[in-house]
């Protein structure tokens, strides 16, 4: 089993910035991807942001691109997600996944963080 620590959401205001920080523990020999995805009320989960921890290989979701930065560290099993230009539909919770493929669906990653609620105030 693999276990996912995230931290520093939080409340910003429209055009802020946060840092999300995602740490694995447990069996991360199995963890080649770490990701990010994100859930509002009434919508279904969405993907926000995915890297390869070998490669650094990214893809992100064309509406956080050029705002929002995913980087890791494969030595500390971690993954962070640098948000800027915050706007109010970046509001949600926000999940951190990790599974052995970097790629856009949710059922590539076998482990899931609990989440951290990010709100963008306008």
């Amino acid at each position: 089993q693999v276990q996912l620590v995230e931290s520093g959401g939080g409340l910003v205001q429209t055009g802020g910035s946060l840092r999300l920080s995602c740490a694995a523990s447990g069996r991360t020999s199995s963890v080649y991807a770490m990701a990010w995805f994100r859930r509002t009320p009434g919508k279904d989960r969405e993907f926000v942001a995915t890297i390869a921890l070998s490669d650094a290989y990214t893809i992100y979701a064309d509406s956080v691109k050029g705002r929002f930065t995913i980087s890791g560290d494969k030595a500390k099993n971690s993954a962070y997600l640098k948000m800027d230009s915050l706007k109010p539909d970046d509001t949600a919770v926000y999940y951190c996944a990790a599974g052995g493929t970097p790629d856009t669906g949710s059922r590539y990653y076998d482990y899931w963080g609990q989440g951290t609620q990010i709100t963008v105030s306008s």
